[in-house]
């Protein structure tokens, strides 16, 4: 019973804890807002602030610099209007043969002859290239014609003469006797680059002056079995069939090309049209109106081929690249010279070769009479001559 008299130590106990419960609480809280004020105001701490040192400047990418884009072109109206006078049409007249049906040679007892003769005509586009009144086309366009008109784009007509053709490059020359004449001004087609903008001027399907736009897809085209030199501008600009001869000129309405027949294998194909590089063309107006034909250096290698580079790699050429001689012509410049059948031949004046078709551009590019050093390999032994060139027949190989 004494017991039950005595304090309950239960309850002293719990009227405890809240005592210290809120006095942590309170401490947690006079924590939180001293770390506040710390953070917000360190100043009030006796703490300057500092201001934290710049960040080292990274280097700047060593990637070139890509030039700002020029605003695009609304209109090449001023380029067309610069070139564009230069251009005219040009009309042909040919005698055709054509083949009787045998069903057809007899006609009222009295035997016809088989093969009976008609008039063509056709269409075809020129560049006026200088005051003088020379003309530049293509030599399929006027090729064994019987009548040529030429009609100015301010429509005055004029029958030219021809000053001559080279059927090598498809290239023809034409001459007007007239005043006044304008003339497209020459670029430089060396400085072309795939995606540059062009423009066609000609007259495709005997529509006159029609311009088309597109840009150069690639440039030094060749084996196209169009021509025997062949560096041709490839462009997605439509040319057509009258397009043939016409101009294509850069963006400054400059001429850069001549437009030319497309290869039967890319008919009907669209975006594939191609042109005759104006340094091309250059050379060969040059040559005709000094020579009245083109005169071009031949040193008697009349068939090679390109080594394989892997074939030149294992002989141990340097630069791989290499033409083997097949066959050269008896009593010929490379024949005098020494050169013989599977003579390796690894540099022309000091240029090392490409290939058998770019080794022909550059002997054909050369005079007749112009000495050339030879340099290759003869089995295992270096191989040195020199070459005088003759003057190349039409046909002949390099």
């Amino acid at each position: 019973m004494a017991r039950a008299a005595g304090p309950s130590p239960l309850p002293a106990r719990r009227a405890a804890v809240p005592a210290v419960s809120w006095w942590f609480k309170w401490s947690l809280l006079g924590l939180a807002i001293a770390g506040a004020l710390y953070l917000l105001r360190p100043d009030l701490f006796g703490r300057s602030v500092a201001s934290e040192p710049p960040a080292a400047a990274l280097p700047a990418p060593s990637h070139p610099a890509i030039p700002p884009p020029e605003a695009p072109r609304r209109s090449f109206a001023d380029a067309v209007a610069r070139a564009g006078p230069a251009v005219v049409n040009i009309y042909t007249a040919r005698v055709v043969a054509r083949q009787v049906r045998p069903s057809r040679a007899t006609l009222f007892g009295r035997d016809l002859p088989m093969v009976r003769q008609r008039v063509e005509g056709s269409l075809g586009s020129g560049v006026i290239v200088d005051r003088a009144g020379n003309i530049v086309t293509n030599y399929h366009v006027i090729s064994n014609a019987t009548e040529i008109r030429v009609q100015l784009d301010d429509g005055r007509v004029a029958t030219p003469r021809i000053v001559g053709v080279d059927p090598e490059t498809d290239l023809a020359v034409l001459h007007i006797d007239l005043p006044d004449l304008p003339v497209m001004p020459l670029g430089r087609s060396n400085e072309l680059r795939p995606g540059d903008l062009v423009l066609a001027i000609g007259n495709p399907l005997g529509l006159s002056h029609t311009v088309t736009q597109g840009i150069v897809s690639a440039t030094g085209r060749g084996r196209l079995g169009v021509t025997t030199f062949e560096d041709f501008i490839q462009t997605d600009a439509a040319i057509n069939f009258g397009n043939s001869g016409g101009a294509l000129i850069n963006i400054e309405g400059e001429l850069v090309g001549i437009n030319t027949a497309v290869p039967a294998q890319a008919l009907g194909t669209e975006g594939i049209g191609f042109a005759i590089p104006v340094n091309m063309v250059r050379g060969v107006l040059e040559q005709i109106l000094e020579h009245g034909r083109v005169r071009r250096g031949w040193l008697g290698v009349t068939d090679s081929d390109t080594l394989p580079r892997e074939r030149a790699a294992a002989l141990g050429l340097d630069p791989p690249a290499a033409l083997v001689v097949l066959d050269v012509e008896p009593d010929g410049p490379a024949a005098r010279a020494g050169l013989r059948r599977f003579d390796v031949i690894t540099h022309i004046n000091g240029q090392a070769v490409v290939n058998d078709l770019e080794a022909l551009n550059r002997v054909a590019a050369m005079p007749p009479g112009a000495t050339v050093q030879i340099r290759g390999r003869r089995g295992n032994q270096p191989l040195e001559l020199e070459a005088t060139l003759a003057e190349r027949a039409l046909g002949a190989g390099a």
